[in-house]
């Protein structure tokens, strides 16, 4: 599964400079910072899953730095307006005229800090950013510079006071990452290294030019036709999975995923291979992604709920059913 193709190292070189930045400042969570990554040579959004304080907000400004792309950070709560996130008209008395005074939502990288405490206006408002990458003010639409992306965590362990996220929203998530705490040796490193208190610099090392050229190369890399069937096998498993002998699964799944997990599993699969150094996708890159492509987009039943299944374990024992080409 090759192709002829002049392989470009400098676009390597880039994302090397990057992660290399990163790692000065956030010890550890390799998947989480290589996912943000995936993320950003795609134009997939991610959302974030984990307790506080484990560098989700770090690795997010860490990684605009390094970019040197323009970072904004929305910290979402109930009393939340969409003006707020996307901005707002204001009327100048003295030339009896509105001006558009724009929001936080103008910028490259936004990270939405606990989306599920926003209502529902709000979490509407981003969802038109985040699917036509423009906003509606004042009934005029302003189309949101590129590189656009939304990060965004919540918090799983305290969910009062919060909003579910619809699942349409929740769909328009490239990914979902599930963040976990150090290992032991790593927290004893993050200790040593922020016992002083003092900011770790981080040098800019990529520009949104180069990000959205290296973005549209990995688009043409090649993917074998088998590979294509294997992830519309997939997802088509995840809706019926008794097509693919996991008969049990049938009543423990309420919904499966949508196309658009077919488009993003391709996606990351892609990228996944290019940050290994390759110009060609293979199994293991999109066995590699499809948990956190997938992991949102399963429903399960009450059923499910009651019998304490996960959709990691219903997407794991599909990534064992379905055969890899």
């Amino acid at each position: 599964m090759t192709e002829n193709r002049t392989e470009n190292p400098l676009d390597h070189t880039l994302v090397s400079n990057i992660l290399a930045q990163v790692a000065r400042r956030v010890v550890g969570q390799e998947a989480m910072v290589e996912r943000l990554m995936i993320s950003l040579l795609t134009g997939g959004h991610v959302l974030l899953e984990g307790v506080p304080g484990l560098a989700k907000t770090l690795a997010v400004r860490t990684l605009a730095e390094a970019v040197h792309t323009r970072f904004s950070r929305v910290q979402f709560t109930p009393d939340l307006l969409p003006a707020d996130v996307i901005g707002t008209q204001i009327f100048d008395q003295a030339t009896a005229t509105f001006s558009v005074k724009h929001g936080p939502i103008f910028a490259n990288i936004v990270l939405a800090d606990e989306i599920n405490r926003a209502p529902a206006k709000v979490q509407a408002a981003l969802l038109e950013a985040m699917q036509e990458k423009q906003v509606t003010i004042g009934g005029t639409s302003f189309p949101l510079d590129e590189p656009f992306l939304v990060l965004a965590t919540q918090n799983p362990i305290e969910q009062e006071g919060t909003y579910p996220l619809p699942e349409a929203q929740v769909d328009r998530f490239m990914l979902k990452l599930r963040v976990g705490y150090p290992t032991r040796d790593e927290e004893k490193e993050i200790m040593r290294r922020m016992a002083g208190g003092e900011a770790i610099p981080v040098q800019p090392v990529g520009t949104p030019t180069a990000i959205l050229a290296t973005r549209h190369r990995i688009a043409g890399m090649f993917m074998d036709e088998r590979l294509v069937n294997y992830i519309v096998d997939l997802v088509h498993a995840t809706r019926a999975p008794g097509d693919v002998g996991q008969a049990s699964l049938v009543p423990l799944v309420e919904f499966g995923a949508s196309p658009r997990a077919t488009i993003a599993l391709a996606q990351a699969a892609r990228a996944h291979a290019f940050l290994r150094g390759r110009d060609f996708v293979s199994p293991d890159d999109v066995r590699a992604m499809a948990p956190d492509v997938l992991r949102h987009r399963v429903l399960l039943t009450y059923e499910a709920e009651a019998e304490n299944v996960m959709s990691d374990e219903v997407i794991a024992r599909l990534l064992e059913a379905v055969p890899a080409p």
